[in-house]
């Protein structure tokens, strides 16, 4: 991490890793992805949530050992480190592919809709970038510094799906990360074009909060039984704690791009 990309995170909230997926691995991404949207058809999602302008994909760390190295990649988990002070977990892994002519933005929105506490951010979200993302196609918006105004914009916006002043979208091109404290307010735009948008979200929490997906109740035995001891402990496996945590029922809350 340099210090200009350390200084983004900490004041605007977000930054863009240009360059981090390389061809090979750009174009294994798109052909599973485009594989679990044909396979699992009208029930693509279904693990976590369905929209009506948009495909998704959850549960992606057990469909694929393309998926478990998204996850783990040591250059991205130092970015999650620095957000969320050395203590987290992979919350989810999802695709989200905004459908073309896709006529609404999302609202603007938290992941999770939490604020951070007394020890600090809790929520870190990594968008990578399967297509271009560009002002036509519903690239992700996000509103600079608002993880630091201790607010949410659904009890300060009238209209959250509304144009926000000083609000940045992002474009990038494919092979790109978006990162961000996901306490920053942020939401997809409208997909004006012909084609799918398609990202995958790898979302991270601080330990001491439950995951989005309860890791261990999602993986099938088999993959479970390959996982690295670094997979073990990103995925809170063995995490009596984190087993509470997602039984109590939390786990599943939120609004995740």
């Amino acid at each position: 991490m340099t210090e200009a990309e350390k200084r983004q995170l900490d004041e605007q909230g977000y930054a863009v890793l240009f360059d981090f997926i390389d061809a090979a691995w750009l174009h294994e991404l798109r052909v599973h992805v485009e594989a679990l949207f044909e396979e699992e058809g009208e029930n693509a999602g279904y693990e976590f949530r369905q929209e009506p302008f948009a495909r998704r994909l959850a549960n992606l760390v057990d469909k694929g050992e393309v998926f478990e190295r998204v996850v783990s990649d040591p250059r991205l988990l130092v970015f999650v480190n620095h957000v969320l002070g050395g203590s987290f977990k992979l919350s989810s892994l999802n695709a989200r592919s905004t459908n073309p002519h896709a006529p609404e933005a999302q609202p603007l929105h938290a992941d999770m809709g939490r604020l951070p506490d007394e020890n600090g951010p809790c929520v870190f979200n990594s968008v990578w970038l399967l297509d271009d993302f560009t002002l036509e196609n519903g690239a992700t918006r996000v509103v600079p510094g608002s993880h630091l105004w201790g607010r949410l914009p659904q009890h300060s916006v009238r209209d959250p799906k509304a144009a926000y002043a000083g609000e940045v979208v992002v474009t990038a091109p494919a092979g790109s990360l978006i990162i961000y404290n996901a306490h920053i307010w942020h939401g997809g735009t409208a997909n004006r074009t012909a084609r799918h948008r398609r990202a995958l979200h790898a979302f991270y929490v601080r330990r001491d909060l439950p995951q989005q997906q309860w890791q261990r109740m999602l993986l099938r035995p088999e993959t479970q039984a390959r996982m690295s001891p670094l997979m073990y402990y990103l995925l809170a496996l063995e995490d009596p704690m984190n087993d509470k945590l997602c039984a109590e029922g939390s786990g599943q809350s939120g609004f995740l791009k």
